[in-house]
């Protein structure tokens, strides 16, 4: 790591981010929270925030898929969705869910000035974002998909949506 440059995980704490936090809205697989985990290290988030009986660390099963950004990245638990979203709301972030929902935004259509915060809602595996956090979001984006699922891993979806973003940012 010392040959890479990387910074240690006080360091990454500490380090300037993207005004982007992650909301997992009872995300039940160890391995998609430690998955979200790595993937707002690799993009430098300001943090994560789980809810309800998303599975916290620490614990092994986050850190096979997390590899150890569970220590690099502030994050939060909070018992109801309602909790997670009020403490995002006081802290300036603008409620995005990702979802398929009628009158969701495509993702490559969303635009945004790269000084807002935002707090990106990700859905439970087989039931998506609750029904709480769609009536509070101020908006919905989907990721345009062309095959007959028409459905992503949520880890999947987090990178897709992430890349897209800060690509544009």
């Amino acid at each position: 790591m010392a040959a890479l440059g990387r910074r240690t995980a006080a360091e990454n704490l500490e380090a300037p981010k993207h005004q982007i936090l992650l909301i997992l809205d009872e995300v039940r697989s160890m391995h998609n929270v430690g998955s979200a985990f790595r993937t707002a290290d690799a993009f430098g988030l300001s943090g994560i925030y789980l809810s309800g009986y998303c599975p916290t660390p620490p614990h092994r099963d986050i850190r096979k898929t997390a590899l150890g950004a569970e220590d690099t990245v502030n994050w939060q638990h909070f018992s109801n969705m309602d909790q997670a979203l009020d403490a995002a709301l006081v802290a300036g972030y603008r409620l995005i869910a990702i979802e398929q929902v009628e009158n969701s935004c495509s993702l490559e259509q969303f635009s945004w000035n790269s000084e807002e915060k935002l707090a990106l809602i990700f859905g439970n595996e087989v039931y998506g974002v609750s029904d709480t956090a769609l009536s509070r979001a101020s908006e919905c984006l989907e990721i345009p998909q062309y095959g007959a699922k028409h459905s992503l891993n949520i880890s999947v979806s987090i990178g897709v949506v992430l890349w897209e973003l800060l690509r544009k940012a």
